[in-house]
């Protein structure tokens, strides 16, 4: 069964933009190999816009830009395939593609079919040039009908937005993950607010249809098609552990060829990543801090019985924050604490109760895994 736990991978969107071809898309499945990407569960590689051709074929078919890929899609599928990879493709609700390249409005079947000719894994569905008179749910129910029925297991990664409030209808309608935000871009105050737009709807996220807060900026510095100002090393930790707790499809946007030392660290915490794929796939709640209006607590309930424990400083000052172990449901009154381990630092800091206090810089996180014990 797909969708179980938030799907990982890479995109071409957010580095590339329009500039994709085939050499590009097999070197990115090597990197996955030589890096450990895929060792760290890494596993979809997904072609984004700009693909096709701009006409379909005499039989309404999509046809790829065989300038960009020569050897057809095929014959890529098998190439990642062959790495031990799975293949993933782009296609939008509406009459056009967002950059303006043939929609599959109309046309659900018979591109569903095409994905399945050739062995795509995995579909990415936007929503631009939407026609105003169809309800959205009604598109993204028609090509969930024709990716189950086309004869081959496909994820499907609905991406309209979040608009027309499709946290209420999208699991029911089929979809595997499905956006509920605008794009993200590579600085602080996008990160930032795309997280924040999160609060009060961990509900709506669980598995088999995964809240998706668009792919990752992690290793970017300012490089690419959505590089707009850069972030820190900092800044990219404190994304991924947001992205991670929040249980977000872990889908990188950065050109990994050039992936330095820092951002293949921040990529491949197997502690971090183990909580974005517990199996019970929990979204992280949030408690504030009733002092400090920039900092917050995510908690994320584990399958085993332990719970992730994010702090975040949205800020652009440093600032002190506390947990009360109560807000989770821990009284002191029940004679147990919580034995912290530091996933970033991967150090056991001991046992505490009742209450953990730490500072942290701005824009700037702490995570750990805790085990509710005796002390």
């Amino acid at each position: 069964m797909i969708g179980k736990t938030p799907p990982m991978g890479w995109n071409s969107w957010n580095t590339f933009g329009w500039e994709i071809s085939e050499d590009l898309i097999k070197g990115i499945a090597d990197v996955f190999v030589e890096q450990n990407l895929k060792a760290a569960g890494y596993e979809y590689i997904v072609i984004d816009d700009c693909w096709s051709k701009k006409q379909r074929d005499s039989k309404g078919r999509l046809v790829p830009d065989e300038e960009k890929f020569p050897s057809g899609m095929k014959a890529l599928a098998d190439y990642i395939h062959s790495k031990g990879l799975k293949f993933g493709m782009y296609s939008c609700a509406g009459t056009m593609t967002c950059a303006g390249y043939p929609g599959s409005f109309e046309h659900e079947f018979i591109d569903a079919e095409t994905f399945a000719s050739w062995d795509v894994d995995y579909l990415k569905y936007d929503y631009c040039y939407k026609p105003d008179g169809i309800p959205g749910h009604i598109l993204y129910k028609r090509m969930a009908m024709a990716l189950r029925n086309c004869g081959r297991d496909i994820l499907f990664s609905a991406c309209n937005w979040g608009n027309d409030e499709s946290f209420n209808w999208m699991r029911a309608s089929g979809a595997h993950i499905f956006r509920s935000t605008g794009d993200i871009q590579d600085n602080w105050e996008s990160i930032k607010n795309l997280a924040l737009q999160q609060l009060n709807k961990e509900c709506y996220s669980g598995p088999y249809c995964y809240n998706d807060v668009d792919m990752l900026v992690v290793g970017m510095y300012g490089k690419g098609n959505v590089a707009l100002g850069g972030c820190t090393d900092e800044e990219y930790k404190t994304h991924f552990s947001l992205w991670a707790l929040m249980d977000s499809p872990l889908m990188i946007g950065s050109d990994i060829r050039k992936m330095n030392e820092a951002s293949k660290n921040i990529l491949t915490n197997k502690e971090i990543i183990e909580i974005n794929q517990d199996i019970e796939g929990r979204q992280a709640y949030t408690i504030p801090q009733w002092n400090n209006s920039n900092c917050m607590a995510y908690i994320k309930t584990l399958t085993n019985g332990d719970y992730a424990i994010g702090f975040f400083n949205f800020g652009d000052t440093s600032g002190e924050m506390s947990l009360q172990f109560w807000d989770m449901g821990l009284p002191t009154s029940s004679g147990f604490g919580l034995s912290l381990r530091d996933l970033w630092k991967h150090e056991d800091l001991g046992t505490f109760t009742e209450s953990y206090t730490l500072k942290l810089e701005p824009h700037s996180c702490a995570v750990f895994r805790a085990k509710v014990v005796k002390p």
